[in-house]
This record gives structure tokens, sequence and C-alpha cells, in this order.
């Protein structure tokens, strides 16, 4: 079996810890991973903004708490939240780009 000192590449150490893709385990991880990502972003936007999680929070109709849970990764954020978030609250405009 393998251990995380054997692991050479980061893909590798994630099989290792997590599991392959499409396992429950990694499936969480990658969740919580991107979770994460996305609440630091909204974190960075609303800083940039010189906004306080309240006044953004009031902007776009939630709470205070929510957004410092979305900010912690700590809840799964609704695509139209985010686009909430993002637009209204922050007067940021969201591309999708389909390939």
């Amino acid at each position: 079996m393998k251990t995380i000192k054997d692991a050479k590449t980061f893909d590798e150490l994630l099989n290792i810890k997590y599991g392959k893709l499409g396992t429950p385990k990694r499936d969480e991880f990658e969740s919580r991973a991107k979770a994460f990502v996305v609440g630091e972003m909204i974190k960075d936007a609303r800083k940039e903004a010189h906004l306080t999680q309240e006044e953004l929070a009031e902007k776009t109709g939630t709470k205070k708490s929510y957004i410092s849970r979305v900010e912690n990764g700590k809840i799964d954020i609704q695509i139209s939240t985010l686009f909430k978030i993002f637009e209204e609250g922050l007067g940021k405009k969201i591309g999708l780009t389909f390939l």
C-alpha cells in the first residue's frame, strides 16, 4: 500500500489520501475544496469592494452569518445565490463560456 511519502505528484497524493476520483471520500474532498475556493473568491471581491460581510448581506438580501459561512467554505452555495452575490452585491458581471 502506498503512503503519502510515496506520492510523486499532487494527484497521486490525493489518490492516496482521499481515494480515486468518483469515490465517496474523494468526492467529498473535491466538493469541500471547491467551496473553499468559491468562498475565497467572494471574500477577496468583497474586500476589494470595501464592503463588510454585513453590507454585502444587505445588498443581496441574505444574512451576515450566511456570507460568513460561504466565505469560510462551510456551506454549498446555490448558483443563483452566487450570481446574486457577485452581480447585485459586488457589481461584477459573471461571464459564462461554454466549450
